[in-house]
């Protein structure tokens, strides 16, 4: 292995959960009076952090969402979640070779900490997940593109960020690693590689990810 830490994204990498949220998002916006389709969530939010749902409808309509807007959203997709969500294919069994491997791994999450912990639970990750490996942008203030949550999580974990490999399938985290200074893997099974642009490789299937970090 020729990296220190591995750090996964959660959404849509190791949870199944884009096409949950964003069907939801996009359903809410719509509902708001903010129309908004499930493509336009995808390319406009997958990967971010709440605050940038709030400074775009902001900056394109001059109207501020309600104040309970994120409490009503993570009410219905938390509910979406203990019905439908699933873990990602394969992502049980690449955590439990870095484990056999002593190679340490971590997520860092534009989602919240209940968000990741909901998911987790439903999954069966927080089996390999706990406190001391599980980062968000709560924890930095300002999500994907910016650097800070990927940087905080290397800090975190004691690694410096070039020893870092990330695991993204997002532009803006892909944006956010390379702006950490880390290598970056593109996941594609729902996004092209073509808009993952910048990264260290890319991979559709996670039985390919233990070779490209070999």
């Amino acid at each position: 292995m020729r990296y220190e830490l591995v750090i996964f994204d959660n959404d849509g990498v190791l949870v199944d959960s884009e096409p949950l949220s964003n069907t939801l998002l996009a359903a809410y916006l719509t509902e708001l009076g903010h129309l908004t389709s499930y493509e336009d969530s995808l390319r406009d939010y997958m990967g971010a952090a709440m605050h940038r749902v709030h400074d775009l409808v902001l900056e394109r309509t001059g109207q501020r969402l309600p104040e309970d807007f994120d409490e009503i959203f993570h009410a219905r997709v938390f509910a979406a979640f203990e019905r439908e969500l699933e873990v990602v294919a394969g992502v049980p069994e690449v955590l439990g070779k870095l484990v056999a491997e002593g190679v340490p791994y971590c997520v860092a999450s534009s989602g919240s900490h209940e968000r990741i912990r909901v998911g987790h639970r439903k999954t069966g990750l927080d089996r390999w997940f706990g406190e001391g490996n599980v980062f968000s942008s709560q924890d930095v203030g300002r999500g994907k593109p910016a650097p800070d949550l990927f940087l905080y999580a290397a800090e975190r974990m004691g690694v410096a960020p070039e020893r870092c490999v990330v695991v993204e399938d997002s532009p803006l985290g892909v944006q956010a690693a390379l702006a950490a200074g880390m290598a970056v893997y593109g996941f594609t099974a729902m996004t092209a590689a073509g808009k993952l642009a910048g990264a260290n490789g890319y991979f559709e299937d996670m039985g390919e990810l233990m070779g490209l970090l070999a």
